[in-house]
Parts: C-alpha cells; structure tokens; sequence
C-alpha cells in the first residue's frame, strides 16, 4: 500500500513539473512575441504592451474564484479547466490573425491567461502537499525551475518559428500556426489527465469554529509579499534595456544581457530545489556543482547566440559565462549559509537582491549592470518560498482558497512595472529602481517577521 502512495505522489509531481513547464512556456511565449504582435497590428509601444496587462490582470481578476472552484471541484478538474481555457485562447488567435482585430487577439490572451490562473492556482498547493510539509519548498522550486527552463526557452521558439525572415515575409500568418500547435498539445494533455487516476489532495470538512482563510495573518502577509516580488521581478526585467540605454549602449546587446537575468533565475531555481530537500549533504554539494558548471554555459550561450535563417549561431564570449558562474557560487553559498532553512534563505535572498538593486542605482553601468542582472539568481526561490511560508500549517481545505488569494496578488507584476515606466520616463531608471528595492525590503519582514504563524 506504501509502494502504491509513493508511486501516486511520484506521477503527481511528474505531472505538475510538465504543468509548470506549460505556463511558464505560454507566459513568455506571450511576452516573447511583442515585435510580430506590434508589426501585425501596426500598433504603438503602449498598445502593444497590452498584451502584458491583460495577461497579468487575469490573476487579479479570476485567482480568487479559481480558488473557491477548485475548492468545490478538486485540484484535478483544476486543472483540466485551466487546459481547456488555454487550448480555446489559443485557437481564438487563428481568427483574431485572421480578421484582423486586436480586440479578439486581447481577448485570446485574457482567455488563455485565466486558463493559466487555474494551473497556478491547482498547481501550487498540489505541489505543496504532495509529501512531507518540511521540504515543500524543495518540490516548489524543482516545479518553478522547469517553470524557469520554461521561460528562458520560449523566446527562442519564437525566433525560430515566427522571428525568421521568412516567418517575417508571412506576415500575420506566422503568428497563428505556433498557437494552433499550442492549442492542440494542451488539448491532448486534458484529455489525458481526464482519464489518468491522481492522489486527491483535498480532504475533509471545514471544522466548525475554524478561524476563517482571511484570518490566517501569514495567509495575508505572505499574498502582499507575492505583490513586491512579482512586480519588482518582471518590474527589473523591464529596466535592463533602459538601463543600458542611458548609457549608450547598443540595443542589441542590452536585449541579449536581459535574457541572462532569467537564466540566472533558472539556474537558482534548480539550486534552490537541492538545498532545501531531504538528500544527504553529499549529494547536494555533487549536484550542486553540475548546476554551477550549468550557470557558466547558461551565461555563455545565451549573450553569445543569435538566429540567423532559422539556425542558432554562436559567437565565442566566455567572459560572461564566468562572471555568470561566480555568481552561481555566491548564490550556493547563500543557500547554504541559510542551512536549508526556508524562511532564512528567503531573508537572506531579499537583503542580497535590495543591495544589489541599490549597487545599480549608484554604480557606473558597466558594473551596475551586473547587479542588476545578479539580481535574477536571488529572485529564484521567492516565489515558491513565499508561497511554502504563506500556505505553512493550513488544512488541506484552507489551501485552494489561500492559494486563490495569493495568487491574485500576482497582479503586481502588472502595477509595479507601470509605476516604474512612470519613474523611468519623469525621473531616470536609477530612480525608479527604488521601487523593487522597496519592494525586497518587504520581502525581508515577511520572511523573518510575517510569515510567523499563530
């Protein structure tokens, strides 16, 4: 019987690793897609960055119902929903193209987001409490750092299959063909999971005399925390370019020094979800220094490639696989000063990310820049910390309601990158960095204050 319920978990947390792996894909493949969006609709800079709003205002507007439907429903027809609304998104772009109306495509990116808000909000605590609650925050940063590899690979799907000169030459119709593909697969996997037997993970009644969901003060503090890191995450990403251009340099290679700040993110992920599980010591240094080695191809690669006619080409800058590697080994030796500690390593995580925010503002930018792209290796175990933290001691029942009002706070990712474009375009970037820093100063009272329990 103990064989049968290990095995359960195990092809639970298979699953959710490739339901992490698909909104994360979708998320960036979303924002990866801007230039074509902007060149099919001819629209502005502002119009076209809709499609990011509208993306991120389905957390606000839908995380809390998802909740309280997946609280009635359970996490597997969750998730199937969330499929479903991601496949019809994705096929609603066929005719959106095909018109051609903005609207529709806006629509199409509301409807798949919300599918993507029922994955987020199934997905998180179903993680969570499949297994022990001491290394939940191991499994969530294994689940974000395939939601991480995720991230960095779709834009380089996007520029082979619609950013090539012929996809170019095709006009609108490069864009529709990838998200029928899309709309297909996840298709497919719904139908799957339909019929596949999961472990149910909601159980028994809520107890009379119970405190309510919004009582639950760690609950609350720890959504507000979701708020700063979200916002100041994509807020960050948003200020590199920016950031550069202030300085003169060339947009090209600001655009390929801001796709190292998710790798960076990537690689701390996978080093967050060895040091915080249950293996021998041994083991987490041996892989640990494979995920290092990692970091050093993962800066290297990623400043020295480009596409051109479909194909990959590389261009030989190791010097930035180094600087990526030691910053890998500061990020290890974080984790493991925090001594596997969940709380402690997010404090720890946020005080590095607000110095190194605060380092950009003053330093020239030739070293600031670095800073500030160090940064997205400390952002990679906030999420799934906060989230552990914010979730910690609950009932299972409690979890898809508190999930649903964490994950509605991912809206932040939305408000606090438009207070920073506001910063940037009356002040300077430097100044509207001291948003996040703000923001990484919260972090730090939740995780060593407000994420307490009663």
């Amino acid at each position: 019987m103990k064989e049968q319920s290990n095995s359960n978990l195990r092809m639970g947390m298979t699953l959710m690793l490739m339901i992490f792996f698909i909104f994360g894909f979708i998320t960036n493949f979303n924002i990866a897609l801007k230039d074509q969006v902007q060149a099919t609709f001819h629209l502005s800079n502002f119009m076209a960055n809709l499609v990011n709003g509208v993306f991120f205002f389905a957390y606000f507007a839908f995380s809390f119902v998802c909740g309280k439907i997946i609280k009635k429903t359970g996490y597997k027809m969750g998730l199937i929903i969330g499929l479903l609304l991601i496949s019809i998104g994705s096929f609603l772009f066929y005719p959106a193209v095909a018109v051609p109306s903005y609207a529709l495509f806006l629509c199409a990116v509301f409807v798949m987001a919300t599918g993507v808000v029922f994955l987020q909000t199934a997905a998180n605590p179903y993680v969570a409490a499949l297994g022990s609650e001491n290394t939940a925050s191991s499994r969530l940063n294994l689940a974000q750092a395939l939601n991480g590899l995720a991230t960095t690979v779709a834009p380089f799907v996007v520029g082979i299959l619609v950013l090539t000169p012929a996809a170019i030459a095709m006009g609108p119709t490069a864009v529709q063909t990838p998200f029928l593909i899309i709309g297909g697969i996840v298709l497919l996997i719904a139908l799957a999971i339909y019929f596949m037997k999961l472990p149910e993970i909601i159980g028994g009644e809520e107890v009379v005399g119970r405190k309510s969901i919004w009582k639950h003060t760690h609950v609350l503090l720890g959504a507000l925390a979701i708020f700063f890191y979200v916002g100041a995450e994509v807020g960050i990403s948003t200020a590199v370019v920016p950031y550069l251009r202030e300085s003169k340099w060339a947009i090209g290679e600001a655009a390929k020094l801001a796709a190292m700040y998710w790798g960076g993110a990537m690689v701390g992920r996978f080093l967050g979800s060895i040091n915080l599980s249950a293996m021998e010591q041994k083991k987490k240094f041996m892989y640990s220094g494979a995920v290092i080695i990692l970091a050093f191809f993962v800066g290297w690669l990623v400043t020295s490639s480009q596409i051109k006619d479909g194909a990959f080409v590389f261009n030989s800058q190791p010097v930035n696989g180094l600087i990526f590697l030691g910053i890998a080994i500061v990020n290890f030796l974080a984790m493991t000063f925090s001594k596997g500690k969940t709380n402690v390593m997010l404090g720890v995580f946020a005080i590095i990310a607000a110095v190194l925010v605060f380092s950009a503002t003053v330093l020239g930018a030739s070293v600031g820049i670095w800073a500030l792209l160090s940064i997205g290796f400390f952002n990679s175990i906030m999420f799934p910390n906060i989230f552990a933290l914010g979730v910690k001691n609950l009932d299972n029942f409690e979890m898809p309601m508190a999930s649903g009002i964490i994950n509605t706070m991912i809206v932040g990712g939305s408000v606090i990158p438009l207070l920073m474009g506001y910063f940037t375009d009356s002040i300077s970037v430097r100044a509207a960095l001291l948003v996040p820093l703000v923001s990484y100063l919260y972090i730090v009272f939740f995780a060593f204050k407000g994420s307490k329990t009663k």
